[in-house]
């Protein structure tokens, strides 16, 4: 009996592999090239058949018909245990976060879908630390024309808070695991407030990293890798006209703890002036750090209240500050987790919808 209940099991898994075999071998490959994906993010286009991006957040989005689809996908994987994430939301069904296994990647992502149109988002859920990934394409009966990507912009600039590190633990929980088991960009407060405001978004972050000081051994400060494709290795200019946001939120202050606040406050209003460069009419919001105790919040909004004000009264309006209403931290290593991310992006969606009107 139990050898006849083994074979049926070979059977049906027989089965059920030559079964999605013929569903694989159905689908036509459409390459990263392709004129119908949309792009969003700092990528690397050097090699337009394999886009290249190490950002967290960045994101690649299609419209497909049929009840199948595959993602193909590279992971540097430069190390045998780091593996990046990324995040698959078709339509309004409840997004997947994933996890790459191998550097070459073809993964199902739909089976069973209505036959009639889809839209897909992948996401790359993990940062620059983890390595790079390539988009390669989609496997798919067909590819069909989006429409126009939101008009609206928004840029945040942060550590990894807005990384979203430390935030998933739906699958494997804080101090277990390796370092990036517990990311999760797509479901960041930056990316949440940009979907909540029909934005596009990029999330222009490195965890660790500081205005004037770093964290974690970390070479690098923001206003020197702020002009980067791969910022955390601080390599790979990035041109600044592919992407010009209406909003731009600075969060950072976390990783440099309490400084000298005349030497903050210098640094801070330098690096606006930077932005200001490359971005001459967004609105400049300056975050407190949501996970931030209260001798550090204190000390945060003390200098940001300096900073709007001085860079006010030399005539840049467009500067504000927005100051989080409590501490969050109940993901790994104190950092926000996922609802706690979703309660970060409903506070800053009020401010930004009231702020530009939308």
């Amino acid at each position: 009996m139990t050898q006849l209940l083994s074979l049926t099991f070979l059977f049906f898994s027989f089965f059920e592999c030559m079964h999605a075999q013929k569903r694989a071998d159905s689908l036509q490959v459409f390459t990263a090239d392709n004129h119908l994906f949309q792009y969003t993010g700092r990528i690397d286009f050097s090699n337009p058949a394999t886009p290249r991006y190490w950002m967290p957040g960045v994101y690649v989005k299609a419209k497909f018909t049929g009840s199948n689809c595959m993602v193909v996908i590279n992971d540097e994987m430069p190390n045998a245990t780091t593996h990046n994430y990324i995040e698959i939301a078709i339509d309004s069904n409840k997004p997947v976060r994933l996890q790459l296994k191998d550097s070459h990647n073809e993964i199902e992502v739909a089976n069973g879908l209505s036959t009639g149109e889809h839209t897909i988002v992948i996401c790359k859920n993990t940062e620059a630390g983890t390595g790079y990934i390539e988009f390669v394409g989609l496997k798919c009966l067909a590819l069909k024309k989006l429409p126009a990507k939101p008009s609206h912009k928004i840029e945040c600039i942060g550590n990894s808070i807005t990384c979203g590190t430390g935030s998933d633990q739906s699958e494997i929980p804080c101090g277990k695991g390796v370092w990036q088991d517990q990311h999760n960009a797509y479901m960041s407060y930056g990316a949440v407030t940009a979907r909540n405001l029909d934005a596009q978004y990029h999330l222009t972050s490195v965890s660790g990293i500081g205005l004037m000081h770093s964290c974690c051994n970390l070479k690098i400060i923001m206003p020197q890798v702020f002009d980067k494709i791969n910022m955390r290795a601080d390599s790979i200019a990035w041109n600044f006209k592919n992407y010009i946001p209406d909003v731009v939120t600075i969060c950072l202050g976390q990783n440099d703890g309490v400084q000298d606040s005349t030497a903050f406050c210098s640094n801070y209003i330098e690096l606006i002036k930077h932005i200001r460069t490359q971005y001459s009419k967004a609105s400049i919001v300056c975050l407190t750090s949501p996970m931030a105790d209260d001798r550090l919040v204190a000390v945060m909004k003390k200098n940001l209240t300096a900073i709007v004000h001085a860079s006010n009264t030399s005539g840049d309006k467009h500067v504000t500050a927005y100051f989080f209403s409590k501490r969050y931290h109940n993901g790994c290593d104190s950092h926000p987790d996922v609802a706690e991310h979703q309660e970060i992006a409903n506070e800053l969606t009020g401010y930004l919808r009231e702020l530009k009107g939308w």
